[in-house]
C-alpha cells in the first residue's frame, strides 16, 4: 500500500547551515537598543546589543575554563534574561547545554547530571542547596549561580574576553539536551543539533506571521522544548521583545500584558482556561494583544472560541514534542479552525497510520509519523529507544492519536498510552476533558482509566469546581452523557481541590492514577 504523506500548504523554506546562536542573533546589530529581553519581575532590561556582548564574553570565559566542544553544561533555573546568555553562551563555546526543571529535587537532578555527564551547573541563588545535594556522585566539578551567593562563583565570573562562535557542524553538534519520557518509560536526553533548532525556528517563522513591533510574555519555562523555542529563540531570532516571567500567575501576566503592551501571549491550556473563566480578566487592559497561541496539550474548541471572544483575539493552537525541536504543526497566522492544532509546517512531512503501521483514510483517526530536518538525532545513551521511536526510513513514531482532514488541518485526539480502553473501545480522556470544562460549575478537569475486571478500565475524572459554584457527580454524568457515544461516558467523579500538572501544563496522570 502506498503511504498517504501529508506536507505543508506553505511553501518549504531555505535553511541556513548555520550554529544556531548566529541565526537567534542575525539582527542584533540591526536592533542593537532594542529591548531583547524584560525580567518581568523586576522590570530590568537587556537590550539585543547588551544580549550579543554577553553572550559572547561568557563564550570566552567558558572557553578559558576548559568548558567547550565535548563539555555539557547545565542549566537549572526559570525563566529569567540571562537563561539566553547561559544556553547560547554554552552554544558558542562549542558544548551542549542541558534544560533541567529548577522545582526538581536533588534526586531528578542528579539523575539528568549523570545521564549528560554535565561538568558545570549553572543554577539561582534559590535553588543553590538542592543543586549542591545534587551534584555529589556526579562529574560536575563546579556551580555557578545567576546573581550573587556566598561561595560560589556567579554569572560575572565566569565571563572572559569575548569570541567568535567556536567552530562546529551544526548537521552533528548536539547543542542541547533536554530531557522527555517520550511515549514511553524514563526520562530520557533528546539529542538536538544546532540544524534542528535553526531549521524548527525558519519552519515556525513561515507559520506564526509576526509583524515588526512585536512584544510577547513568556511565561511558558525555558527549559521546556516549547519555551525554550517557540518563545526564547524563535521570538528573538525574530527581533521581538520577550518579557520574561519565572512562574506564572493570573494577575501578574494580566498586569505584565497591559504594563508592556504585550502583542503576542504564549499558553498553555490551563492559562487559557484561566482566561476564558479568571474573574481578574477584566480588571485589565489586553487590547494589545493580536494572538494567543495554545500548545503542549490538546485544547478544546469551545473554550478556545471562549477565551478568544472574551479577550478579543485570536486563540489558536500548535503541535509538536521534544524530539521535534518541537513544532511539526501550527495554525498558520490567525486561520484557525475550532479544536485544530493547524496545518503542517514548510520541510515537513506527516502520516497516520493503524495498529498495524498501513496508512489510514483521510480524516481517520490513527498513530501521527512525522519526518523532517525537526526530528532529533536521538535518545542520548539509549539507541533501543532511538530505534523504537525513529523507523529506518527517518519516521517518528509521536505516540499520538491524531487525524488531518481535508483542508490538512490536524486534529490530536489523544495519546496512544493514554487511551482509555472501556469494553474494547478506546476512549480519549482530552476529549471528555473538553467537554466537561465547558459545564459553567467546572473550573477544570482531568480523566483517566480506572481498573475494573468487567470493562477492562472505567473512565473517572477528577473536577475541581469553580468558587461559589456547586454541582454533582450524577449531574456531571448526565451531562456527559447527553452529549458523548455510550461507551465514552463517565463512569466515576471524584472532586479534586487541583489537577496536577507540569510546568508546560500537561496534566500528571500518573498522580491521579495513584489516587485510584
Amino acid at each position: 500500500m502506498t503511504a498517504t504523506i501529508y506536507r505543508s500548504p506553505i511553501a518549504d523554506q531555505v535553511i541556513p547551515d548555520v550554529p544556531v546562536t548566529q541565526h537567534v542573533l542575525r539582527r542584533a546589530e540591526e536592533l542593537a537598543d532594542r529591548p531583547a529581553l524584560i525580567d518581568g519581575t523586576t522590570g530590568r532590561i537587556i537590550t539585543f546589543s547588551q544580549l550579543s556582548d554577553a553572550i559572547a564574553r561568557l563564550a570566552g570565559g567558558l572557553t578559558a575554563r576548559g568548558v567547550g566542544a565535548g563539555a555539557t553544561v547545565g542549566l537549572m533555573a526559570p525563566n529569567v534574561p540571562e537563561y539566553a546568555t547561559v544556553f547560547h553562551g554554552v552554544a558558542v563555546a562549542g558544548g551542549t547545554v542541558t534544560t533541567i526543571n529548577p522545582i526538581y529535587g536533588a534526586e531528578e537532578v542528579r539523575f539528568q547530571l549523570n545521564d549528560s555527564g554535565a561538568s558545570l551547573l549553572v543554577t539561582l541563588p534559590d535553588f543553590l542547596a538542592t543543586a549542591r545535594e545534587a551534584v555529589e556522585g556526579t562529574s560536575v566539578t563546579e556551580i555557578a549561580v545567576i546573581g550573587e551567593a556566598e561561595g560560589v562563583p556567579s554569572l560575572d565570573d565566569l565571563m572572559g574576553e569575548p569570541i567568535a562562535q567556536v567552530p562546529i557542524d551544526p548537521a552533528t553538534q548536539v547543542v542541547v539536551l533536554p530531557y522527555s519520557s517520550g511515549t514511553t518509560g524514563l526520562p530520557k536526553g533528546v539529542m538536538l543539533t544546532h540544524r534542528n533548532l535553526v531549521a524548527n525556528i525558519v519552519q515556525g517563522s513561515a507559520v506564526f506571521d509576526y509583524g515588526d513591533d512585536e512584544v510577547a510574555l513568556a511565561v511558558l519555562p525555558f527549559f521546556h522544548i516549547y519555551g525554550m523555542q517557540v518563545l526564547m529563540n524563535g521570538l528573538l531570532a525574530e527581533g521581538i521583545t520577550v518579557v520574561t516571567m519565572p512562574r506564572f500567575d493570573m494577575e501578574k501576566g494580566l498586569e505584565l500584558i497591559q504594563t508592556h503592551g504585550v502583542t503576542q501571549f504564549f499558553a498553555v491550556p490551563p492559562i487559557v482556561l484561566g482566561l476564558a473563566k479568571h474573574p481578574a480578566v477584566d480588571d485589565y487592559d489586553l487590547s494589545s494583544l493580536r494572538k494567543i497561541f495554545c500548545g503542549a496539550a490538546p485544547l478544546g474548541g469551545e473554550l478556545g472560541e471562549e477565551a478568544a471572544a472574551r479577550i478579543g483575539c485570536p486563540v489558536v493552537q500548535g503541535y509538536g514534542m521534544t524530539e521535534l525541536s518541537p513544532v511539526s504543526h501550527a495554525t498558520a497566522g490567525a486561520d484557525a479552525k475550532s479544536g485544530s492544532s493547524g496545518v503542517t509546517v514548510p520541510n515537513t512531512e506527516c502520516r497516520i497510520v493503524d495498529d498495524e503501521g498501513r496508512d489510514v483514510l483521510p480524516d481517520t483517526p490513527g498513530e501521527l509519523l512525522v519526518r523532517g530536518p525537526q526530528v532529533m538525532v536521538g535518545y542520548l545513551n539509549n539507541p533501543e529507544a532511538t530505534a523504537a521511536t525513529i523507523d529506518d526510513d527517518g519516521w517518528l513514531h509521536t505516540g499520538d492519536v491524531a487525524r488531518i482532514d481535508a483542508d490538512g488541518h490536524l486534529f490530536i485526539v489523544d495519546r496512544v498510552k493514554e487511551l482509555i480502553k472501556y469494553k474494547g473501545f478506546q476512549v480519549p480522556p482530552a476529549e471528555l476533558e473538553a467537554l466537561i470544562v465547558t459545564h459553567p460549575a467546572v473550573a477544570d478537569v482531568a480523566v483517566i482509566g480506572i481498573a475494573d475486571l468487567e470493562a477492562g478500565e472505567l473512565p473517572k475524572a477528577f473536577v475541581v469546581v469553580k468558587d461559589g459554584e456547586a454541582v454533582t457527580a450524577e449531574e456531571l454524568q448526565a451531562f456527559v452523557a447527553d452529549r458523548v457515544a455510550g461507551y465514552k461516558q463517565i463512569r466515576l467523579v471524584e472532586f479534586v481541590d487541583e489537577i496536577p500538572k507540569s510546568a508546560s501544563g500537561k496534566i500528571l496522570r500518573r498522580f491521579l492514577r495513584d489516587k485510584g
